[in-house]
């Protein structure tokens, strides 16, 4: 094999080896855009949510409290917060929200409870019964 022969193998073999990191650096710079157009996406997604903590006054509150079937419960007597805003409340805000809207469904259910016996001519119990 004359010595020409060698240098043009390894002339292929370095061109295919260029080749191969082209092609390889041009799949990595594509993944690398598309990371990044998701990671925008998401960034305008997300700058949507209020960045502090929500009050009774914010335009983001819902006043009244929705039941489990989606529907208003009629009762509006408590503030309810648009889901996902927890993450940027303090906690003891928070604290504060989750007992005033216990609360609110206890009472609710009093109501109801006094409601239904009434209907029914049952005798009510001390604890559910309102002196004013």
């Amino acid at each position: 094999m004359p010595w020409w022969s060698w240098i043009v193998i390894w002339i292929a073999l370095v061109a295919l080896s260029l080749l191969f990191f082209v092609v390889l650096g041009v799949r990595l710079f594509r993944k690398f855009m598309a990371t990044v157009k998701e990671l925008g996406e998401a960034g305008e997604r997300f700058s949507a949510f209020p960045s502090g903590p929500l009050t009774s006054g914010s335009a983001d509150v819902h006043v009244g409290l929705v039941g489990l079937d989606g529907d208003d419960a009629g009762d509006r007597s408590g503030p309810c917060v648009v889901p996902g805003s927890a993450v940027f409340a303090s906690p003891v805000q928070m604290g504060h929200e989750y007992r005033a809207s216990k609360f609110a469904r206890q009472e609710a259910r009093r109501k109801r409870r006094v409601q239904r016996k009434k209907d029914r001519g049952q005798p009510q119990r001390l604890n559910d019964i309102e002196f004013s």
